[in-house]
């Protein structure tokens, strides 16, 4: 073959070859296009269905209203929710996992990302003050009697709403890309103690294996306004909840005679004093807000006795992991100097139960559209960070988690009673808000382009992006 021959040869192979990719690429580009377009088409399927279960999501959560259960005691909630579920196509139910919390799993009939979805289930010793026809009226055992109950933080909107989001789901599981894990939580209500609350009890039972989840994501209601809108945040949301009691302890005496005891009321005024110091002289504001509170200063019961021991007991709540740690060491040691100054003993014990719940920037980043597509135009907004805290944070140690707020104040743009209060009640129409919510941010998750999301942030929680 000569030179010319050669050369037309190579040319007409160049040719077919960008021909070919050229097709190929376009094939590509139609795809792509494609991808979205049936992504699109799912959600509006998932919202109308979502839509379709507002009567039904309203029933399920006055029932559980008028039958509060507190943490740990929430059996005929439990039983309430897996006979609901069991009435769902495709949803296996776990019961009895935490004592009384179920999981369920929906796997959809295309290969996807594993989303959970968690709603706490349990209520508050609070007696209910609102003139409802489906008002509490129970009462159950608490400390050491019997206490009114109701739902005054809103979990029984949590329960209804995904209980809502499961019976969408199940409807349309053949078509769902990835598989739905669903939560139904106890005692997030328990607070920090020796005995874990929900959230880290549920982890350790081993909910976010089998299927292995790729993203926890939840919401809480509460009765600020305007009522239907969304409040989110990417990164640092609400804040840790730790608990702690110092023990003083030394000698007793005679009120005319304070040198020959040791007595610990004036150690207990220097420590209570000296913790609050620890917020404007030991803690970086940078690397988020921290609070440290004395709620508890007991000793002594009468006036011309010296009594021979004290009691300090508080808060720590914190935005920055750092922060926290910061805290803790700062209480044990002013705790402990101050006391040996005085010739006492101090015991200090601190609980911490509710981590930082930091929601992942990026896994938050992915659904912040189908969240305002679930409000609305303009009605799903990034926020301040709160100072309250959720023990949901605790199955964000090791995956990305995605929180955010539901408002729904009976009074449309003015705030109703805040979450706990014995006055506490909702805007019931904001559920279908919520149903949405939880509907549209799985299927934006699972249909998100690779690298869009989900991916744990190790960084301190400084980068500022209802519960107890």
């Amino acid at each position: 073959m000569n030179i010319r021959s050669r050369l037309a040869l190579l040319m007409l192979s160049g040719s077919f070859l960008n021909s070919a990719a050229m097709a190929q690429s376009a094939q590509s580009m139609q795809s792509m296009q494609s991808a979205p377009d049936a992504g699109n088409a799912l959600a509006t399927r998932a919202l109308a269905l979502a839509d379709a279960s507002e009567a039904q999501v309203v029933e399920w959560r006055r029932h559980i209203h008028q039958h509060p259960e507190l943490s740990y005691q929430e059996v005929q909630t439990a039983a309430y929710i897996a006979a609901a579920l069991a009435k769902m196509p495709g949803i296996e139910v776990q019961p009895g996992i935490a004592k009384t919390g179920i999981k369920a799993v929906l796997r959809g009939g295309r290969p996807g990302p594993v989303v959970a979805l968690r709603a706490d289930m349990d209520a508050l010793p609070v007696l209910e003050r609102n003139d409802l026809p489906f008002k509490s009226t129970d009462k159950a055992p608490w400390l050491n009697g019997e206490v009114p109950v109701s739902h005054a933080c809103g979990h029984d909107t949590h329960v209804a709403m995904l209980l809502g989001a499961a019976q969408a789901f199940s409807k349309m599981r053949a078509e769902l890309p990835g598989t739905v894990v669903f939560l139904f939580q106890p005692a997030e209500e328990q607070g920090p103690g020796p005995v874990l609350s929900g959230a880290p009890a549920m982890v350790k039972a081993g909910v976010l294996d089998n299927p292995k989840v790729d993203v926890v994501m939840g919401q809480h209601i509460n009765a600020r306004g305007p009522s239907g809108t969304i409040s989110y945040r990417r990164g640092g949301f609400m804040a840790s909840g730790d608990a702690f009691k110092i023990s003083l302890k030394g000698k007793g005496g005679h009120g005319s005679s304070p040198w020959t005891a040791k007595e610990p009321t004036i150690a207990a005024a220097e420590i209570v004093l000296a913790l609050q110091n620890i917020v404007s002289h030991q803690i970086d504001p940078l690397d988020g807000p921290t609070v440290v509170t004395v709620g508890l200063l007991q000793s002594g019961n009468r006036v011309n006795i010296l009594p021979d021991t004290a009691e300090i007991a508080g808060t720590v709540r914190s935005l920055s992991a750092k922060n926290q740690k910061v805290a803790h060491d700062n209480i044990r040691l002013k705790a402990q100097k101050i006391a040996e100054s005085h010739g006492l003993t101090a015991e200090v014990t601190i609980d911490t139960g509710y981590e930082v719940l930091v929601s992942d920037p990026a896994a938050t980043q992915a659904v912040a559209q189908a969240l305002e597509t679930a409000a609305g135009a303009g009605k799903a907004r990034e926020s301040q960070p709160s100072m309250g805290s959720e023990d949901f944070g605790s199955f964000g140690k090791n995956i990305p988690v995605v929180f955010w707020h539901l408002n729904a104040s009976p009074f449309g743009d003015r705030h109703g009673a805040p979450n706990h209060s014995s006055e506490f009640v909702i805007d019931e129409s904001a559920m279908k808000v919520g149903v949405r919510a939880l509907v549209g941010s799985t299927l934006a998750y699972m249909n998100k382009p690779a690298g869009a999301g989900g991916t744990v942030s190790t960084s301190s929680t400084s980068s500022t992006g209802s519960g107890n």
